[in-house]
């Protein structure tokens, strides 16, 4: 499949330092080359760096962790990011808070926990395997779904849904 095949996709939370990172790291594992994933996160919240219970949580999994530095959607949007089909945002405030995406792409909520919050670290290392766990099992389903051949309605609906996913 070609560069222009590729269905984009953005994963978004307030820091874009653990969910979101484990998140793009998790979908370019298992993904392969259909996908453009990138993250990113609410300016004026960007951290200075990968979380380092992200970090933890993808080498214990032998998943590569993505070669960035947490950054802005308004990074995206200046360099003008090709458009996206899908926004996958993973914490409810944030969600709120997003700008109108170029394209129209469809958006889900896929709420995780803000592990990067926890002051323990060994409480943040915990919660970020728990959400690299959750966010894995959603990334198989969504790898699976038709999304260059299927009803968009329904593929919206499906991608939804897994939002709500325990």
């Amino acid at each position: 499949m070609t560069a222009v095949n590729r269905v984009t996709v953005v994963f978004v939370s307030k820091r874009n330092s653990l969910r979101s990172v484990l998140a793009q790291a998790c979908l370019q594992h298992l993904g392969d080359d259909r996908f453009a994933v990138v993250s990113c996160g609410w300016p004026g919240h960007i951290a200075d760096r990968i979380h380092p219970a992200a970090l933890g949580a993808l080498a214990g999994a032998s998943m590569p962790p993505p070669a960035m530095i947490p950054a802005a959607w308004s990074h995206f949007q200046a360099r003008h990011l090709a458009r996206a089909s899908f926004i996958i945002t993973l914490d409810a405030e944030t969600h709120g808070q997003e700008p109108s995406w170029p394209g129209q792409p469809d958006s889900a909520l896929w709420e995780m926990p803000d592990a990067a919050a926890l002051k323990e670290p060994q409480a943040a290392a915990n919660g970020a395997v728990q959400i690299l766990y959750s966010l894995r099992r959603r990334i198989e389903l969504f790898i699976n779904l038709p999304l260059a051949k299927g009803d968009r309605a329904s593929l919206r609906d499906d991608i939804r849904d897994m939002g709500k996913m325990g």
